[in-house]
């Protein structure tokens, strides 16, 4: 196939082609989190100086996502999903390596910037590829990148516990983004998503704002799993460094497993089941990571976290395939933005609440937010949540 040519949404390749972006997605994000400890005692930073160097992770990918979401429906999906791989495999060396807090905040902005694209453009490609096929397959492509997750955090973990130095573990890391990268062009999607929509932007509205807002909480949790797991275990739980990733390898195992069984599951249960039913799960979960003092507890907590949320974004992005308050391009943006500032600006507040009083309490707080994501899931529209994906 020219490699310029656009598949058929609903062919064999283009829904590899989306798997294969989502691991890639959930792998350059993961690949970070057991570098973080590094870098706090390699700067001497404490929680709320942490926070702030994250918050540019997240000014990074909050600018950036709406601008892909503008221009994806203009030039497709593979053109932004490259240059957005380019842009983490240039950053990562200089997060593992420097020293210097100015080229560690520039370098967040940059790789916050390419995870912030390929995020968004990832869920825009998924919900074509879902409608086109006819098929319920959301979970099982957020399955992946789970899997992505799972294996950049046991990958980077690894090669850290035995040894390589976190620069070599990420230049390890930019060869296989690079590889995989270069794997998925051919069954991204190069035409335009909604041509006939002259809109290049729109704020969330109706009950798109309300999915945003859901979606928020949940990747708040994740960025807390993500970002403050393996601190939390270092100070909190007293926990050797080169094992801490094992709270976000927990995490990501569970919610892995809870995802590519998620296309089952939504078949045979309803979404506002799972969305109920996950987020109390989760909760449970956060709450005893924040208050057992055993570390075993608490990687058992950061499991029950993961298997909560697992299927909770993914029906909440078939939902945003099935409203019509909003184009679809324009919808999928909208709530990735909103959804995932809490997981790249949320880890932040976490850490200047952490400073002010303490971080079991910090993520207790999150624990008490996805039971208000359970509430919420109680007042969506019934047809959003059940309705075919077609």
């Amino acid at each position: 196939m020219n490699p310029m040519t656009n598949p058929a949404p609903n062919s064999n390749l283009a829904r590899r082609s989306t798997r294969l972006a989502f691991l890639i997605a959930g792998f350059a994000g993961a690949a970070w989190a057991p570098i973080i400890p590094y870098v706090k005692f390699r700067c001497g930073l404490n929680d709320a100086h942490l926070g702030l160097l994250l918050l540019c992770l997240g000014i990074g990918s909050i600018i950036s996502m709406p601008v892909a979401g503008s221009v994806v429906g203009r030039y497709g999906c593979r053109r932004i999903i490259a240059g957005a791989t380019l842009a983490i495999c240039c950053a990562l060396p200089a997060l593992a390596s420097s020293g210097s807090i100015p080229v560690l905040a520039i370098a967040l902005v940059v790789f916050g910037a390419g995870v912030g694209c390929i995020d968004c453009v990832v869920n825009v490609q998924a919900v074509i590829v879902e409608r086109a096929s006819k098929r319920t397959m959301m979970s099982g492509f957020h399955g992946l990148f789970s899997v992505g997750g799972l294996l950049g955090a046991i990958g980077v973990s690894g090669m850290l516990s035995f040894g390589l130095s976190a620069t070599n573990a990420s230049l390890c890391v930019v060869s296989l983004l690079l590889l995989s990268g270069i794997l998925a062009l051919p069954g991204l999607l190069t035409g335009h998503t909604n041509a006939e929509e002259e809109a290049s932007f729109a704020l969330p509205h109706g009950v798109v704002l309300t999915i945003g807002v859901m979606c928020f909480v949940v990747f708040l949790t994740e960025g807390a799993a993500i970002d403050w797991s393996a601190v939390f275990l270092a100070t909190e739980r007293q926990v050797d460094v080169r094992y801490t990733g094992l709270g976000y390898v927990a995490f990501a195992c569970t919610m892995t497993a809870g995802r590519l069984l998620g296309d089952r599951l939504v078949r045979r249960a309803s979404g506002r089941l799972l969305i109920i039913g996950g987020s109390l799960f989760a909760a449970a979960g956060m709450l005893l990571v924040a208050t057992v003092p055993a570390w075993q507890t608490t990687l058992l907590g950061y499991a029950f976290v993961g298997a909560g949320c697992a299927n909770v974004v993914p029906v909440l992005y078939s939902a945003v395939g099935r409203q019509n308050y909003m184009p679809k391009h324009l919808a999928v943006s909208a709530i990735t933005t909103l959804g995932y500032s809490g997981i790249l600006t949320g880890p932040a507040a976490l850490g200047f609440i952490a400073h002010a009083t303490s971080l079991s309490l910090s993520l207790g707080i999150v624990g008490g937010l996805l039971a208000v994501v359970a509430i919420m899931g109680m007042l969506l529209p019934r047809v959003l949540l059940n309705g075919a994906a077609v």
